[in-house]
């Protein structure tokens, strides 16, 4: 498993000014060479041939040892890194923006360090207890290790993809789409699901030198084949919950006003009475639509 190092370049700058002398240099020294030669092939002086192969060699061999050496310079934008390569062999990454010069034999890969968005497919997958859902995430990522990115994986930005889709996936199927007990939930615990979902993802792609900046669901819904029903159940699950609640409060408000009857003694009422309160006071609380009062205003006598 590689692991990166810092390898600083050259300032660029610099190194530009001595090639531009260098290579004035050379190829003045080449253009007076070979002038030298033909003024002394005029003058019948040139007294072997060798010596002038071996010095217009020579001067050839400069010119491609200089032609060489502009290759050695590159520049790197910000938040963009050069992994370093020589003959197959890591020797290091350079961070630095700007103009640099480094050995012009080195294969320089670029790599992206800016944090990158990735937007999931909509997949459809079964919850924990067995529903079809459609479900989608958006993670945020960027490239801290660049050695592992390049050296470990294949393609890092294709495995980031494929882990995250695993990841998803995994997540679907560990909590219930929804739950109105305690129980942790995709759709009721939103931001604890999005930190298990950036923990897992942040375990499964340091492997590539990645982080997670952030990891959120973008989409949540059960499949199409299902959502009717589905959200009948929740309707029904929704009054359940409703009128348990309802009767909770009606049952504590009714023992509140039998213990206030009682303590203030407004009226003593027997077993019977009791029940016919308790039972008008539960019918008027729990009902959906308004009450009807009834006066009982004692016997009406015609005479």
């Amino acid at each position: 498993m590689a692991s990166e190092f810092e390898r600083v370049p050259r300032n660029g700058w610099a190194l530009l000014v001595v090639m531009l002398v260098l290579s004035i240099g050379v190829i003045a020294g080449q253009i007076w060479s070979i002038y030298d030669c033909v003024q002394q092939v005029k003058q019948h002086t040139l007294t072997s041939g060798f010596w002038l192969g071996m010095h217009i060699t020579g001067w050839a061999l400069a010119i491609l040892i200089v032609f060489i050496l502009w290759f050695g310079f590159f520049t790197l934008e910000p938040n963009t890194a050069a992994v370093l390569l020589l003959f197959g062999e890591y020797k290091g990454t350079a961070h630095r923006q700007g103009f640099h010069w480094a050995n012009p034999f080195y294969h320089r890969i670029k790599v992206s360090l800016r944090a990158r968005n990735l937007n999931s497919e909509k997949l459809k997958v079964n919850d924990q207890r067995g529903n079809p859902i459609e479900i989608a995430a958006v993670v945020v990522w960027r490239v801290k290790d660049t050695a592992r990115a390049v050296f470990d994986v294949d393609d890092y930005t294709h495995y980031v993809s494929i882990q995250s889709e695993s990841a998803v996936r995994h997540l679907a199927s560990s909590y219930p789409y929804d739950s109105h007990q305690e129980e942790l939930s995709l759709r009721g615990s939103m931001d604890e699901v999005s930190r298990a979902l950036q923990a897992e993802l942040e375990e499964r792609l340091s492997k590539a030198g990645v982080i997670v900046d952030e990891a959120r669901l973008a989409h949540l819904a059960y499949a199409p084949e299902i959502a009717g029903a589905m959200l009948r159940r929740q309707q029904a699950e929704a009054i359940v919950a409703a009128r348990t609640r309802i009767v909770e409060g009606a049952c504590g408000m009714v023992q509140m006003a039998l213990a206030h009857i009682e303590k203030d003694k407004i009226a003593d009422l027997d077993p019977e009475r009791k029940a016919a309160m308790i039972s008008n006071l539960l019918v008027v609380l729990c009902s959906e639509q308004a009450a009807q009062p009834v006066v009982n205003a004692g016997t009406l006598y015609t005479g």
